[in-house]
């Protein structure tokens, strides 16, 4: 009886200082990653759209604005890859806007764009906070590989990595909370994404 209750307070001892799992798990919400199912959750805003082709969507005309209108986000990590037919093709990941309805033009003026194209100039080129500030560099892959983002976006802070590399680190003063979503820029952008999945932090 007496090794019982010993082992019985013990146990309770554990308990008390062991946290929850719950509050350590990070909530992972895949945006796109091949599930048809989850093509209802993407809404097109502007002129065009996205087409999907296996486990990618696609850019067609523009300019539009392909977005996630599910639910927005706060603080996350989000990840996706993406695939150009050439080095002028120009797209763009935006982050933190608010609902556009069907106006394009919102995410460019109230949220954050994070650009994608080599050949655009210094704020403008891929990596670049798209008007506000440059790349450090751009160590995107031959045209037709498939290159990767991580944009982290805590507070105020937006820091870009391309495959892996870090290029960017930018404080914005924006809205904290938005809306994720891509850009289809022209008819001569067929920018494919896959794999895109946000970490919330």
């Amino acid at each position: 009886m007496k090794y019982l209750l010993t082992l019985t307070v013990a146990l309770s001892a554990v308990s008390c200082f062991t946290p929850p799992k719950k509050a350590c798990d990070k909530q992972v919400v895949d945006l796109w990653t091949g599930d048809v199912a989850q093509l209802d959750h993407w809404q097109m805003a502007g002129p065009e759209e996205f087409t999907h082709d296996g486990n990618t969507v696609y850019a067609q005309g523009g300019m539009g604005l392909y977005w996630y209108s599910a639910r927005d986000f706060e603080n996350f990590d989000l990840e996706l890859e993406w695939q150009v037919t050439d080095v002028t093709n120009n797209s763009g990941v935006f982050v933190r806007f608010p609902n556009p309805g069907n106006d394009p033009w919102v995410a460019v003026n109230e949220g954050y764009e994070i650009q994608i194209c080599d050949t655009a100039g210094p704020k403008h080129n891929t990596g670049s906070m798209y008007s506000f500030q440059a790349a450090t560099h751009i160590p995107t892959k031959a045209v037709g590989e498939w290159n990767h983002y991580r944009i982290q976006v805590v507070g105020h802070q937006y820091t870009i990595f391309i495959n892996g590399e870090l290029v960017n680190s930018f404080t914005g003063d924006r809205s904290a909370r938005g809306f994720i979503g891509m850009q289809n820029h022209d008819d001569g952008s067929p920018v494919r994404y896959r794999n895109i999945r946000v970490t919330e932090i």
